[in-house]
C-alpha cells in the first residue's frame, strides 16, 4: 500500500483510534499462560479537563503498556476517574448560584442529583480527552471512585477499620478551611511564608502588679486562651507556677502552667495556650486539663468572644490589636515573617480548630508501609523519593478523614438518640445495635477523597471480592505519581494494600515532576501561561507532543514545555514518513527476511539496531524513558534516514537484481523493526506505516516487540565502516565550509592504516563524497601542494580543491582546530590526572575519557601534519 505523499495526523490519528477500539486491542485478558502487568490510571478529578500534567502522565503509562503488551505479557491499563468531593461540589454549587440557590435550598437529596446529573453530563469529558492521546487503556473496564463497587469497598474498609479500632470519632485539632467550610487533613494544608507580625501583649499576674509578657501572631486566639505556659527549669518562673494571670480583654483568671513544650530561650520564654486553636497548645492543655474554649466558628467568625462576637477574624484582630494598645497592654509590635497554611484547593488561610471529626489510627498502619520500603518489597524511581516518604511515614499524625460536604462517601455511622452509642455497619441499620431504639440518624460527614482513591489498586478488579483478575493482577506492577501526591496517594495506597490485601499495591512508583513554561514557571490560571494539550495535539499531532515532552526527560524532575520542540518532534514524524515513502516506492519484494549476503553497510546498520534495541529496551526496563527516547531518534534520524538509506541508493539504482533485492529486504527488516520499536512512544504514526508494509500482520501494537540478536551484532565491521561514514562526513562539512558545490567532484585521496576498509568502501566514499575518483594509499603522497586536508583519527583525506579555497584560510582553520584540540588534550589530561575523579567515578566512565584522549591526540598528529603540508 503506497503512503499519502504528507501524513496528516489531525485525520490519521482518529482514524487509527477506531482501528485499535474496533480491534478490542486495548483489552486486558488475564491470561494466567502469560506473565502479568498492570496499571492502573492515577484517576483525574471527574471535573477534570486534560492539561500537560495528565498529557505527560498518562504517555509514560502508555508506553510502559504498549511495550509490555508487545512482549507478550497480559498487559493491562486500567482507566476511571476521581469523584473530587470539594471540587465538585464546588462545581455544582458555582452552577447553583447562577440561579440564585443554595445547596441548602435543594436539600441533600436533590442536591446530590443535580451532581450526579452533572457527572453524567461532563465526567466523562477528560476520559475523550485521553483518548486523543492515543492512550491505550481497557476503556470496558473504565472505574469511577463512587460507582457501587467502589462504594462497596469504601464501606467494607471503614467498617473494617472501626472494628480493629482504627477507625475512631474524637475532638481534636484539625484544619478548617472557612471557605470551603470543612476539614482538611494535614496533607491538604500547603504552607507558605508570609510578612506578619508579633505582637506582644502583657498578661497581669493576679493581685500583683507584675505582668507576664507573651508574644503571639494571631492576637484574636487569645480570646480563648485558657492558660500561660513556662519551662519547669526556667527559674525567671518557678516562683509563678500554680498562680494565674488575668486574660486581658476577657478578664478571665487562668493559670500559669510549667510544660517541657516551651522553648525558655525563645522571646520572653511565656506562651499563650489556646487548645482550641494551636496543635501543640492542644496536646499541652490535655496534658494539664486546660478548658477547651473554641472563638471561630466555621466561617471564622468569632464566637464565645464578648463584644467580638460575629467580627471576622482578621476584623476582629484589628479591633482586639487597638483596644490592647489603648488600654497599655500592648508592648510592642515585631515584623516577622512565618509559614501561614492555606487550603490546597481555594488557597484559603486554614485555621486550627477542636473539632470533633473522624480520624484513622496511622501509628499501627504505618509500621508495615515502612518496612516494605526499607525491604525493597517496594520501590522508588529515582531512589531518592523513599527518603521522602519515609520521612513523611515517620512523623505521620492521624487522618483525619470525616469532610463537611455532601458528595462523596457518606461516612456509614448512626447516632443514637436514646443510648448516644454509635453504630457503624456494612448495612443501613434500622435500630441502634447497642440499645436497639429506632432513633438514629446517619452522621451527615463524607470521607476524604483520597480515602476512596487509596484503594484503587485491588477496588478496581473486584475487591472486597476475590475475583480471578485481583488474583491475577494484583499487586499492580507500577504506579506513575508526580511527587506532589506521595503523600496524598502513595502513602495510603501502601498502607491500604498490605492492611487489606496483605501485599504493597505496586511493585514500583515511578515519580514525575511536574510541567512548567519554558521559563520554569509553574502554569497557572493567574499567569495566564497554560497550554492547552487539544490545541497542540490539533496542530502537531499527538505523537509529536508525546515526543516532545518524553525526550530527555529524567525520572522525578521538574520539565520545561516548549512549544518549538512541538514542530521539531512533528519534522521528526514527516522525517519516518518520508523515509518511509521512500523504502515503500522501490520494494519489489515483499520478504523482510534478511539475506544471507550482507554489505558492509547493512552490517553497520543492522548492528546499531541491535544496539538501539538494546539500549533502548533496557532504558525503558529501568524507566529512563528520556534516555529511550532520544536513542530512538538519533537512531532513525542520523543512522537510518541520513545515511542507510543514502548507503542503499547505489545498490537500489544498480543493475545487479541480487544486490537490489538484498538491499531491499534489509530496508524492509530494520524500517519494520524500528517501527517497533519506536511504537510505544509514537502510536499513531508508526501504526499507520506499518498498516502498509507488505509483511504486516495485524496491528504494530501486538506485535512482536524486538528483541537483541546477538547473531546481528557485527561489531568489528560495524566498527570500522563508522571510520568510512565518520571520513564521508568531515569531507562534507568541509565542503559545506568552504561552499563547494555538490557538481564539484574532485579526485579525492584517502591515506590511512586502514587501507582495506576504505578500498572496499570505494564505490560509497566516491557518492557520497561527491569524488571522481578516489584512491586509497597507506602513506601520504609525496607532494600535497594545492590539497586540501581533511583529517579523522583514522585517516587524512586530500582533495586537490586550491583554485576554490583561499590557502590563507585554509591556514588559519587548522590553526584554530589545532588550538581547540590541544585545549581538549590538557582538559581530558587534567581530568585523568585528577586521583579523585579517578577512583570514584564509575571504571567505564574513565574509560570513556581514556579513549577521547586517545582520538584527540590522533587527530592533533592528523593537523599537524596537514599544517605542516600546506
Amino acid at each position: 500500500m503506497e503512503l499519502e505523499k504528507v501524513y496528516d495526523p489531525r485525520a490519521a490519528e482518529p482514524e487509527i483510534y477506531k482501528y485499535w477500539l474496533d480491534g478490542g486491542y486495548f483489552k486486558g485478558v488475564a491470561d494466567t499462560q502469560k506473565r502479568p502487568f498492570s496499571i492502573v490510571i492515577p484517576p483525574p478529578n471527574v471535573t477534570g479537563q486534560l492539561h500537560l500534567g495528565h498529557a505527560f502522565d498518562n504517555t509514560v503509562q502508555d508506553i510502559l503498556t504498549r511495550m509490555k503488551r508487545m512482549q507478550g505479557y497480559a498487559a493491562v491499563w486500567v482507566p476511571g476517574t476521581d469523584h473530587a468531593g470539594i471540587a465538585t461540589q464546588i462545581k455544582v454549587e458555582e452552577e447553583l448560584r447562577k440561579e440564585g440557590l443554595t445547596r441548602y435550598d435543594l436539600g441533600r437529596e436533590k442536591f446530590l442529583e443535580r451532581v450526579w446529573e452533572w457527572k453524567e453530563k461532563y465526567g466523562g469529558r477528560i476520559i475523550e480527552q485521553l483518548k486523543l492521546l492515543g492512550s491505550s487503556c481497557d476503556w470496558d473496564r473504565e472505574r469511577f471512585t463512587m460507582d457501587e463497587g467502589c462504594s462497596r469497598a469504601v464501606r467494607e474498609v471503614f467498617v473494617a477499620l472501626y472494628e480493629k479500632g482504627l477507625i475512631y470519632k474524637g475532638s481534636r485539632i484539625i484544619n478548617w478551611c472557612p471557605h470551603c467550610v470543612t476539614a482538611l487533613s494535614d496533607t491538604e494544608v500547603e504552607h507558605e511564608e508570609q510578612a506578619g507580625h508579633f505582637w506582644h501583649i502583657k498578661y497581669q499576674i493576679k493581685d500583683s502588679d507584675e505582668f507576664l509578657i507573651v508574644a503571639t501572631t494571631r492576637p484574636e486566639t487569645m480570646l480563648g486562651d485558657t492558660g500561660v505556659a513556662v519551662h519547669p527549669d526556667d527559674e525567671r518562673y518557678a516562683h509563678l507556677v500554680g498562680k494565674t494571670v488575668i486574660l486581658p480583654l476577657m478578664n478571665r483568671e487562668i493559670p500559669i502552667i510549667a510544660d517541657e513544650y516551651v522553648d525558655r530561650d525563645f522571646g520572653t520564654g511565656c506562651v499563650k495556650m489556646t487548645p482550641c486553636h494551636d496543635p501543640n497548645d492542644f496536646e499541652v492543655g490535655q496534658r494539664h486539663g486546660l478548658e477547651q474554649i473554641l472563638v471561630l466558628d466555621n466561617d471564622a467568625k468569632v464566637i464565645n468572644g464578648g463584644k467580638y462576637n460575629g467580627l471576622d477574624r482578621y476584623d476582629a484582630r484589628r479591633e482586639i490589636v487597638a483596644d490592647l494598645e489603648s488600654l497599655g497592654l500592648l508592648v510592642k509590635v515585631e515584623e516577622h515573617a512565618h509559614n501561614v497554611g492555606k487550603c490546597y484547593r481555594c488557597g484559603t488561610t486554614v485555621e486550627p480548630i477542636t473539632s470533633p471529626q473522624w480520624f484513622v489510627k496511622m501509628e499501627p498502619l504505618a509500621a508495615p508501609a515502612i518496612e516494605v520500603v526499607k525491604d525493597g518489597r517496594m520501590k522508588f524511581v529515582p531512589e531518592r523519593f523513599a527518603k521522602t516518604y519515609l520521612n513523611w511515614m515517620d512523623n505521620v499524625r492521624d487522618w483525619c478523614i470525616s469532610r463537611q460536604l455532601w458528595w462523596g462517601h457518606q461516612i456509614p455511622a448512626w447516632y443514637c438518640a436514646d443510648c448516644g452509642e454509635i453504630t457503624v455497619s456494612r448495612t443501613d441499620p434500622t435500630e441502634c445495635a447497642h440499645c436497639g431504639s429506632a432513633k438514629i440518624e446517619r452522621d451527615p460527614d463524607v470521607l476524604d477523597t483520597w480515602f476512596s482513591s487509596a484503594l484503587w489498586p485491588f477496588s478496581v478488579f473486584g475487591w472486597p471480592d476475590k475475583t480471578p483478575e485481583l488474583d491475577f493482577w494484583y499487586p499492580t506492577t507500577v504506579v506513575t505519581p508526580g511527587y506532589e501526591i506521595i503523600f496524598f496517594w502513595v502513602a495510603r495506597m501502601i498502607f491500604s494494600g498490605l492492611e487489606h490485601m496483605d501485599d504493597v499495591p505496586f511493585r514500583t512508583a515511578y515519580i514525575h515532576g511536574i510541567v512548567r513554561d519554558d521559563q520554569g514557571r509553574k502554569m497557572s490560571k493567574s499567569l495566564g501561561n497554560g497550554i492547552d494539550p487539544q490545541v497542540i495535539i490539533d496542530k502537531y499531532g499527538a505523537d509529536a507532543l508525546r515526543m516532545n515532552m518524553i525526550s530527555g526527560v529524567s525520572p522525578g524532575n521538574d520539565m520545561r514545555f516548549y512549544i518549538e520542540r512541538c514542530e521539531s518532534m512533528r519534522n521528526f514524524a514527516n522525517k519516518i514518513w518520508n523515509a518511509s515513502r521512500f523504502v515503500l516506492m522501490n520494494l519489489t519484494v515483499t520478504d523482510a527476511t534478511l539475506p544471507d549476503a550482507l554489505e558492509l553497510e547493512d552490517k553497520w546498520i543492522l548492528t546499531r539496531l541491535n544496539a538501539a534495541i538494546r539500549e533502548v529496551t533496557d532504558n525503558l526496563e529501568r524507566y529512563e524513558l528520556g534516555v529511550a527516547a532520544t536513542k530512538l531518534y538519533d537512531f532513525l534520524w542520523d543512522d537510518f534516514c541520513d545515511w542507510y538509506i543514502e548507503l542503499t541508493k547505489p545498490r537500489l539504482n544498480g543493475d545487479d537484481a541480487t544486490a537490489n533485492a538484498n538491499a531491499q529486504r534489509v530496508l524492509l527488516y530494520v524500517l519494520s523493526e524500528t517501527l517497533k520499536l519506536l511504537h510505544p512512544f509514537m502510536p499513531f504514526i508508526t501504526e499507520k506505516i506499518w498498516q502498509s508494509l507488505p509483511n504486516a500482520d495485524g496491528a504494530i501494537m501486538v506485535s512482536r516487540y524486538p528483541e537483541y540478536d546477538a547473531k546481528l551484532d557485527f561489531a568489528a565491521d560495524a566498527d570500522a565502516f563508522t571510520l568510512v561514514i565518520d571520513a564521508i562526513r568531515a569531507v562534507r562539512a568541509r565542503r559545506a565550509e568552504m561552499n563547494v558545490p555538490p557538481s564539484k567532484r574532485p579526485i579525492l585521496t584517502v591515506v590511512t592504516a586502514k587501507t582495506d576498509v576504505f578500498t572496499d568502501s570505494r564505490d560509497l566514499l566516491r557518492k557520497l563524497a561527491y569524488a571522481e575518483d578516489v584512491t586509497v594509499l597507506s602513506a601520504a603522497p609525496s607532494s600535497v601542494d594545492g590539497l586540501v586536508a581533511v583529517v579523522t583519527d583514522a585517516a587524512t583525506l586530500y582533495m586537490p580543491l586550491a583554485q576554490l579555497v583561499d590557502l590563507d584560510a585554509e591556514r588559519a582553520r587548522i590553526g584554530r582546530d589545532i588550538e581547540k584540540t590541544k585545549k581538549e588534550i590538557a582538559s581530558t589530561e587534567g581530568k585523568l590526572a585528577n586521583t579523585e575523579f579517578t577512583a570514584k567515578a564509575p571504571d567505564r566512565v574513565v574509560q570513556v575519557e581514556r579513549d577521547k584522549l586517545v582520538k584527540a591526540q590522533a587527530l592533533l598528529a592528523n593537523l599537524e601534519q596537514s599544517l605542516r603540508n600546506l
